[in-house]
Formats: C-alpha cells, structure tokens, sequence
C-alpha cells in the first residue's frame, strides 16, 4: 500500500500518520494550536474578569523628606 499523499486526500493522510507517524502526528498538531491559543485566551481571560497584575517597579521608590534613624540599636 502507498503513502496517501496529503493534498489530494489529507484526512486519510492524518489517519495514515496518526498510525504509522505518532510522534511526528502530534507535536506537529499541538505546535500548531501554539499561535491559535495567543489569539483566543487573552479575551477570554478579560471575559471572565481575569486581569493582568500591576508590572513589577525595577526601581525602589525613594522616601520624601529626611531619613529617620531607628533609636534603641545601639551596641553601646
């Protein structure tokens, strides 16, 4: 029996790949819901009331005013 080629019938190309070629099968099945998945989650996370988080400050915020220094830690 021939390969089934892809373009004339590819269901029974899947079906001859999922069988003979597994794990080319599906890594090439789930790598390709890869690009799909970064369009359809972020709307429904939003729908469903899901938010991004506040970024992370890369800086420490600096007080206003003089610096008070702790009194009682002494080592006197």
């Amino acid at each position: 029996m021939s390969k089934p080629s892809f373009w004339s019938t590819p269901l029974r190309y899947f079906r001859w790949a999922s069988h003979e070629r597994p794990a080319y099968f599906w890594s090439i099945l789930i790598g390709s819901m890869g690009p799909v998945t970064v369009l359809t989650v972020p709307p429904i996370r939003r729908y469903f009331g899901d938010v991004d988080p506040e970024p992370i400050p890369l800086t420490y915020p600096i007080p206003k005013g003089p610096r008070v220094i702790p009194k009682g830690y002494d080592d006197e």
